[in-house]
């Protein structure tokens, strides 16, 4: 039985996926283009994708709506990365299934390493292992307490592993999560939360920006804030106010978590950033990979 395939199919960035994928790709499209550098505009990503009638992205460049009403041709839009929801999604969804296009992310791929620069990253921070120390005394996980904010996947991940190291471990969330607080973890409204916690984990969907000014003055000095999602969690200039006015509070963040601040936090030396993204690794690669190329061929079963 002949195979169903793409007349052509882009990645419009680097889209992180495997060699094996790649020649998988060869055989689901007639055509496949492959970019590595991010494009700097519409006009760009519109002139890249051309007639494909299938499209790859990573997390970071926008699919508006003006790219997809200026490709008729696009049947479906393959996200290289999770999809959470439709506000927090670099590809307009709502413009997309006007249009008939389906759009499929993955899920799942890339927490484990995110989970391990989040534990690497503390213990550094607390035993001086590193550069910087973060009290005078060094500390060890067990009996600090430990938020955090969102309690999806790589929360609860983040979660459990600092409960096995004998963190007291809080979270908040839209939704009480039953199955974590009997696991142990226990639930504190965000401004208790930020009162009661020494360290505090951001693991929320993009474009969450849930610390304000006010949330800052509560958390107060001598703390760590560490985000692990896509971009900001906080209002830039509360974040940056924070930072200056307690010189024991520090921030963490990867890559990822960075976005475009970079330039914004350049003179502040209680930031410590990691320029590399934390979930990516050899066994994520290979997770991500899989469930891409999954998606495509679930794609042309259905939709020939």
């Amino acid at each position: 039985m002949k195979e169903n395939k793409f007349r052509k199919i882009v990645a419009i960035e680097d889209v992180l996926i495997n060699d094996a994928a790649k020649e998988r790709l060869q055989e689901l499209a007639e055509g496949v283009e492959m970019h590595y550098d991010m494009p700097d505009s519409d006009e760009e990503i519109i002139r890249r994708i051309g007639d494909a009638d299938g499209v790859l992205v990573s997390f970071k460049t926008k699919i508006s709506r003006n790219v997809i009403e200026s490709c008729p041709g696009i049947r479906y839009i393959g996200m290289c990365c999770t999809l959470y929801d439709e506000n927090s999604c670099n590809v307009d969804i709502a413009a997309a299934r006007e249009h008939g296009i389906t759009v499929l992310g993955v899920r799942d791929y890339g927490d484990e390493g995110v989970v391990e620069y989040a534990i690497s990253e503390t213990v550094r921070f607390l035993h001086g292992f590193g550069e910087r120390q973060w009290k005078q005394r060094k500390y060890e996980l067990g009996g600090l307490n430990v938020g955090i904010i969102g309690l999806g996947t790589t929360g609860r991940m983040c979660a459990d592993a600092f409960r096995f190291f004998g963190s007291n471990v809080h979270y908040f969330s839209r939704t009480r999560k039953p199955e974590a607080e009997k696991d142990g973890i226990s639930y504190l409204p965000l401004h208790d939360l930020l009162k009661t916690c020494d360290i505090v984990l951001t693991t929320l969907p993009r474009n969450t920006y849930l610390l304000q000014r006010k949330e800052f003055e509560i958390f107060g000095n001598g703390k760590i804030l560490m985000n692990t999602s896509i971009g900001a969690t906080f209002d830039i200039e509360a974040i940056k106010e924070w930072l200056r006015d307690n010189p024991d509070s520090f921030y963490f963040c990867d890559g990822t978590g960075m976005g475009t601040l970079k330039d914004e936090f350049a003179t502040f030396g209680n930031v410590i950033y990691t320029p590399s993204v934390a979930g990516m690794s050899a066994q994520s690669t290979e997770r991500l990979s899989q469930k891409v190329i999954a998606n495509i061929e679930k794609f042309l079963i259905h939709k020939p």
